[in-house]
């Protein structure tokens, strides 16, 4: 939606065509068909708007890649780095600096007694790397379990830990990870009706397949507490302890991945915390510093971290711990402390987009089930609520869902859409008045969707 207010000039217009005229012939984008692609340029963003390369003002329900937890251009977080910049840019990760050990005290204070180190990588995929990496050496032994339906990266041995169809081009077969069905009660795996059922059945696969794989030469499970990309789709009660026990049970490294659902975005600083999990190793990226410089790490178990208290870790990062990037960190968290984001982001939740994405899905035969936790929610589309058959196909987009997604973008919404299903991820301090504004967007765009059923 244009606006009299909108910030954007001529000027503006005219470097954001120069800008796309020069993407189109030099960049190389990600996950795309190069010569299909039309990217959206951003000119500017605030708060929870970004202004595309036309100068329209749209509502970011996709939080970016769900990593802008805080919005854009907080001043708090932009006047750190400044600061930061002006006294120390950058430093050899074998240094310290008072960025960086700041950013570890303070990723302590919210992980689980215990896990008191920290190692910075560069982003989410290179924590997962490092990650199995520990939970390997601490282990001496090489078997990484990982769900299907799930996302851990896109380095190599990442993107073969993940199970969803990003995986299959860079599956070489070769990187000691074996997949595990999820539980998932909307489309369950195992015929369940329940969640007890989910929780039963799908632990006692689990188990089976720790055994047939032989629990000595298994290294570590990676779980992402609520999966992201995936779905949104929560553990059923009792499935994350019943996990956590066969691990303990088999000496089995339990990484928690909260690259995306950690620092607030489920409503809690960690999401595992909702089910009172104490993983071993917690991976983290994105809402660490609101994705305003690149950062990652991992939260380190004490034992786990005393095996390399007289040995060497065989690991290491250019950029490991960058000043700015952890500068970004601290002022992120403590902004997210002060202006109570964490609470704000259950409330939105619990108040706002929970009942109003249930209120939606009454309305829209399209939508066969909306689920989440604080800024976190999936709404999955369906051509028949019965069959629960998808609007688009596993791995694929489909007509119907390009048309919605238009139509969200001309409704004046930027929104996170993947498959069969849009995800409503918004900031965690946006006002509700704009978090209400994009919801009658999305129940507006849905009758696109509702044409597309039967």
């Amino acid at each position: 939606m244009t606006t009299d207010t909108t910030p954007i000039s001529a000027t503006d217009l005219e470097a954001g065509r120069r800008a796309h005229e020069l993407d189109r012939a030099h960049v190389f984008h990600s996950w795309q068909a190069q010569a299909l692609f039309q990217p959206m340029t951003v000119l500017a963003a605030s708060g929870s708007y970004v202004w595309d390369g036309d100068g329209n003002r749209l509502i970011d329900l996709s939080s970016q890649l769900v990593n802008t937890n805080i919005g854009h251009q907080h001043p708090a977080v932009v006047a750190a780095i400044q600061e930061q910049a002006g006294r120390l840019c950058t430093v050899a990760p074998q240094h310290v600096n008072d960025a960086r050990s700041e950013a570890a005290r303070l990723i302590t204070e919210l992980t689980p007694t215990g896990l008191d180190r920290v190692f910075f990588t560069n982003g989410g995929a290179d924590a997962v790397e490092h990650a199995i990496r520990m939970a390997r050496l601490h282990t001496g032994r090489t078997k990484v379990l990982s769900a299907y339906r799930s996302y851990h990266g896109g380095t190599q041995l990442a993107v073969n830990v993940t199970g969803d169809p990003r995986r299959f081009a860079n599956d070489y077969s070769a990187e000691g990870v074996v997949h595990f069905m999820p539980a998932y009660t909307y489309r369950s795996y195992f015929g369940s009706t329940t969640e007890e059922e989910e929780t039963e059945r799908a632990l006692r696969h689990l188990e089976d397949l720790i055994v047939l794989e032989g629990p000595t030469n298994i290294a570590a499970l990676i779980l992402e507490t609520i999966p992201g990309t995936a779905g949104i789709y929560l553990p059923p009660p009792g499935y994350l302890a019943g996990v956590r026990e066969l691990t303990h049970r088999f000496g089995i490294v339990l990484i928690a991945d909260e690259v995306m659902a950690g620092f607030g975005r489920s409503g809690a600083w960690f999401a595992f915390d909702h089910w009172d999990l104490e993983p071993d190793l917690v991976a983290f990226a994105k809402g660490v510093n609101s994705g305003y410089v690149p950062l990652g790490g991992v939260a380190i178990r004490d034992e786990i971290a005393a095996t390399f208290d007289e040995r060497a870790y065989p690991g290491g990062l250019t950029y490991s711990g960058h000043p700015l990037a952890c500068a970004a960190a601290v002022a992120t968290i403590t902004a997210m402390r002060e202006e109570g984001m964490v609470d704000n982001a259950a409330r939105l939740g619990r108040e706002v987009i929970g009942p109003r994405l249930r209120e939606i899905a009454e309305r829209h035969p399209s939508v066969g089930d909306v689920r989440g936790l604080g800024c976190f929610w999936a709404v999955e589309l369906v051509r028949d609520r019965e069959t629960r058959e998808p609007l688009a196909p596993y791995g694929g987009s489909s007509p119907a869902m390009t048309e919605l997604t238009a139509a969200l973008r001309t409704g004046g919404v930027l929104p996170f859409v993947n498959f069969n299903r849009v995800h409503v991820v918004p900031p965690l301090n946006i006002p509700d008045e704009d978090l209400h504004a994009g919801l009658d967007v999305l129940d507006e765009a849905l009758s696109v969707a509702d044409a597309h059923v039967g």
